[in-house]
């Protein structure tokens, strides 16, 4: 049981990872990835909306919405498919999580709530946050472990990418750079770089 979480965590941080394997939470990706220190705030977050929201509507989609879900209620109700409703109730359920996110961060650290701005409540639009969701529906986990093993490891793979490229980024403002690729032009040459070697995990059998 241990060892197949362990599993599902590597992989999803490493092989299956958010931004290298799937393009999944660029906006948010490119554009805070300019200091390690905000990067590193937003990535924590992400990881604490994925490690929440995952867990939340996978119990959603067992027991509420897909075929059969409710008949813990009733045998009458074993016919009934909400399955239709995915999409909304995981977007409400990861909108809620961020704005408990956002009022947290904003009581304890002010400071990075000013610096992330506009993009921490739009973690709730972040393509990488409802992929989580979608994946966890479609791959059918076996239980709530693997489920939050699956979030939490997507979380840390977003925040290894984040704080990875920003540290490049902090970095290179020293370089020598052709005018034409300064700023997202050799953020996106690097990110391809980045998934190539990330790619090397592949040969990891897990």
């Amino acid at each position: 049981m241990m060892e197949n979480l362990v599993n599902i965590f590597v992989k999803s941080v490493f092989i299956d990872n958010m931004i290298f394997a799937y393009f999944l939470g660029m906006c948010s990706y490119l554009a805070v990835s300019k200091t390690v220190k905000t990067s590193t705030g937003l990535g924590i977050a992400v990881i604490f909306v994925l490690g929440f929201t995952v867990p939340v509507d996978y119990l959603i989609e067992n027991y509420l919405l897909k075929e059969g879900a409710l008949s813990w209620l009733s045998p009458k109700l074993a016919d009934v498919d909400l399955s239709f409703l995915s999409f909304i109730i995981f977007i409400a359920v990861i909108a809620s999580m961020v704005q408990l996110v956002e009022m947290i961060i904003e009581k304890f650290s002010p400071t990075l709530y000013n610096s992330l701005g506009i993009f921490l409540p739009l973690i709730a639009v972040n393509c990488a946050i409802l992929g989580g969701s979608l994946f966890m529906q479609e791959r059918a986990y076996n239980n709530i472990a693997e489920a939050t093993a699956f979030g939490l490891g997507s979380g840390v793979g977003w925040f290894l990418a984040i704080v990875g490229i920003a540290a490049i980024r902090e970095k290179i403002r020293y370089s020598n750079i052709p005018d034409p690729l300064k700023g997202l032009g050799i953020t996106f040459i690097i990110t391809g770089l980045m998934g190539i070697a990330f790619m090397g995990f592949m040969g990891i059998k897990l």
